[in-house]
């Protein structure tokens, strides 16, 4: 078997290694003190300089022919502009270890880290740990005798072999994992094990993050859970900024994702910064994604790639670095399809794409998640409730049913769990406080379940009631819209469908009010539509422009 040389590679100290008098062999210097060790024969030495220290290379050349002949000293030059800059040290290092002509079969590489700079030895790590540097590091330092020859210890950054500090960074990675968990009670293993990639994830990668699953299933929370993780592993010092872009419409839209200037338009009084300079250092939550408009999503897709955007009005650009966690409760993928979202941005989005179940794919999580809420409710109002067994029986064996329909997941959870807790007497939630909440369910997944067929059978097939409210601004102004709350637009864009699909106001009114005009002595229907039109400034002849 062939013997390995010995190569070490360093910086020259370009103050400690000087020395010119003849003390200079009493003195320790840290580049000629690695060649004083009978234990340790160095073959090839490497010495990276600037332009300035080349006359001190040959000088230390010469000295080290005196000491140790059989040592082959070669300089290199390193063009550093700045030595303290952390990219220039970075790249120039990159460039040198990615050119040098490593042969790992015949030579072994130690990396001399005691001279050079802090930000080098920190380059260096990143190079070694990154695997483009095949070397151990080599620390050379003076000894208590304060001789020329020092001291020198050899440090293997192969972490793997350092069972010790394998089970502190698997400890470090499962605490991480449960705090990714905390307030998402769990016994599901497939969420278990998409917590743990999400985990990973989170402490690796700066790439966008979507989240997809129904209304209720947890977007947010785990969306925040994942921020409080960067944050306190010191990957953020920025904010959480959470958007739901349901709530983004019109010429609104760009001016609260992207700021505006003064005077960009109407009503603009005063400069915007925007929901994405909020963000800047911290994580920006795009809650409903698939609502963005046209615009927005091709401004947000150049913020992602390039960390600029213009502000409404503004031909300055602004800086803005996040990252960015999108949720949506539709498939992205279909969008696409059917041209309602960007392909480039979905491209974007889908590095990292996280599917959450709904809760009757995890009906195992509905248990703690009882117990959690009724924890949550008691620290909210002070007031500590428990469940009588028979009655945590009976609720229980109805939520795992195929009765319990669960539509919105954990939010109809939290909110069932609250009204039991909320008009139970006492300290105990009975049977008959469950029993009333489930029939007080299943009441409302009928209503639901009737209002879904009634939009199919009045709307048919190709005209289902749609929660765009792009459909408002043709009939009211942005300042109009402003003004009205999401809940009720999306109740006037079911209202103006049903109405422009209807010949009559009273054939509009008999569809609208089906079931409430049967417990009626009298029914004017026309006269409600008109009523309820006229609050929001519309009439039945501006929804038929071309007569009833």
């Amino acid at each position: 078997m062939t013997h390995k040389k010995t190569v070490v590679i360093g910086f020259v100290g370009s103050t400690v290694d000087q020395g010119k008098k003849d003390d200079r062999w009493q003195r320790w210097r840290p580049t000629m003190s690695l060649l004083m060790h009978d234990d340790l024969v160095i073959d090839d030495l490497v010495l990276l300089h600037d332009h300035r220290a080349k006359s001190l290379v040959n000088f230390l050349k010469e000295d080290i022919a005196q000491i140790s002949p059989q040592t082959q000293v070669g300089g290199v030059k390193i063009n550093l502009r700045d030595p303290w800059d952390f990219a220039d040290v970075y790249g120039a290092l990159y460039d040198f270890v990615k050119n040098y002509p490593f042969d790992t079969e015949n030579y072994h590489y130690l990396l001399h880290i005691t001279t050079g700079t802090h930000v080098a030895q920190i380059c260096w790590y990143l190079l070694i740990e990154a695997g483009y540097l095949p070397a151990k590091l080599i620390q050379s330092s003076p000894n208590e005798d304060k001789t020329a020859q020092g001291q020198y210890r050899i440090i293997d950054l192969d972490l793997s072999k350092y069972d010790a500090l394998n089970q502190r960074f698997e400890s470090e990675q499962n605490a991480n994992w449960q705090q990714l968990k905390a307030n998402i009670a769990t016994h599901n293993a497939a969420f278990n094990q998409l917590i743990e990639q999400v985990e990973l994830v989170a402490t690796r990668s700066s790439a966008p993050i979507l989240i997809m699953g129904a209304t209720g299933v947890g977007k947010s929370q785990l969306a925040k859970q994942i921020y409080q993780l960067k944050k306190e592993k010191f990957h953020f010092s920025g904010r959480f900024v959470d958007v739901n872009c349901a709530t983004l419409r019109g010429d609104s839209a760009m001016s609260a994702l992207f700021g505006h200037v003064k005077g960009a338009f109407t009503g603009a009084a005063s400069a915007r910064q925007g929901l994405l300079k909020s963000a800047d250092g911290g994580i920006l939550f795009l809650d409903e994604i698939g609502e963005l408009g046209a615009d927005e999503q091709a401004m947000l897709l150049k913020a992602l790639e390039d960390k600029i955007f213009f502000p409404v009005g503004s031909d300055k650009e602004i800086q803005a670095d996040f990252q960015l966690i999108a949720g949506t409760n539709c498939d992205l993928r279909e969008e696409v399809k059917a041209g309602r979202f960007r392909e480039d941005l979905w491209a974007r989005l889908n590095t990292w794409t996280f599917f959450l179940p709904a809760l009757k794919d995890r009906s195992e999580d509905i248990a703690p998640n009882v117990q959690f809420e009724l924890q949550r409710f008691a620290t909210l109002h002070q007031r500590q409730l428990r469940f009588n067994r028979e009655a945590l029986d009976a609720y229980l064996k109805f939520a795992k049913s195929q009765e319990a329909a669960w539509q919105g997941n954990f939010r109809d959870l939290t909110a069932s769990v609250t009204r039991m807790a909320t008009l139970a007497n006492g300290s105990r939630i009975s049977l008959p406080d469950v029993m009333q909440e489930i029939e007080r369910l299943k009441q409302l997944w009928k209503i639901e379940t009737a209002d879904h067929s009634l939009e199919e059978n009045t709307l048919g097939k190709t005209h289902k009631l749609s929660t765009d409210t792009t459909l408002l601004e043709r009939f009211l102004s942005t300042e109009q819209l402003s003004q009205i709350d999401p809940f009720d637009q999306i109740q006037l864009v079911g209202v103006i469908q049903v109405c422009q699909h209807s010949k009559t106001m009273a054939e509009a009114g008999r569809r609208l009010f089906a079931i409430s005009r049967e417990q009626r002595s009298t029914n004017n229907d026309s006269d409600r539509i008109k009523k309820y039109l006229a609050r929001f400034g519309l009439s039945w002849e501006m929804l038929h422009p071309s007569g009833p």
